[in-house]
């Protein structure tokens, strides 16, 4: 859901993964008070698996990382609704910042991590002579932790692909290292 260019519902994406959840348990699921990587992670994975055994040899599984902001002009500031850069609009936007690590086979694509960027820590700004807050975590530190639930594990893999997808600055060479 998170992923969808457009309006999403969990009828909805019950009738995309042809009911294999109900949109009770999507409904329940998002009703949850916490989703970290590992919450995600365990609830994708069983359709990973189903995909990963139906796919034909030739096809492969890609990760794409995105960072997005979901505006909310109209909501009262708090750690998790603040200003962020849009890249897409070119501008600063009031709202909630996420980055999620997204997991495509085929017509497939379930998000496997996703992190709410939470803005905690208090930064005087001298010049201005006001405080502002930022995150405990830079956006490569979270891909870094998202990618420690989809890397491959001892003795199996956790998920099998072929590449990562990401933007530029992403390309750090302690997020290509752990690749």
């Amino acid at each position: 859901m998170l992923s969808s260019t457009g309006p999403t519902t969990a009828t909805g994406l019950s009738r995309l993964l042809d009911g294999a959840l109900s949109h009770d348990h999507v409904t329940r699921w998002l009703s949850q008070s916490t989703y970290g990587p590992a919450k995600v992670w365990r609830q994708a994975k069983p359709l990973i698996r189903q995909a990963e055994a139906q796919r034909p040899a030739e096809e492969f599984a890609v990760l794409i990382v995105d960072d997005s902001v979901l505006e909310k002009a109209h909501i009262g500031a708090n750690v998790l609704i603040c200003t962020y850069w849009d890249h897409s609009q070119q501008r600063y936007v009031k709202g909630l910042n996420f980055v999620s690590l997204l997991y495509q086979a085929g017509e497939l694509a379930l998000p496997i991590a996703v992190e709410l960027v939470r803005k905690t820590v208090p930064v005087y700004q001298p010049k201005t002579q006001k405080t502002s807050y930022q995150s405990p975590f830079t956006k490569n530190e979270y891909l870094q932790q998202m990618l420690r639930v989809a890397l491959p594990g001892w003795p199996q893999p956790k998920v099998a692909y072929r590449y990562l997808l990401a933007d530029s600055w992403y390309a750090s060479a302690e997020n290509m290292t752990l690749v």
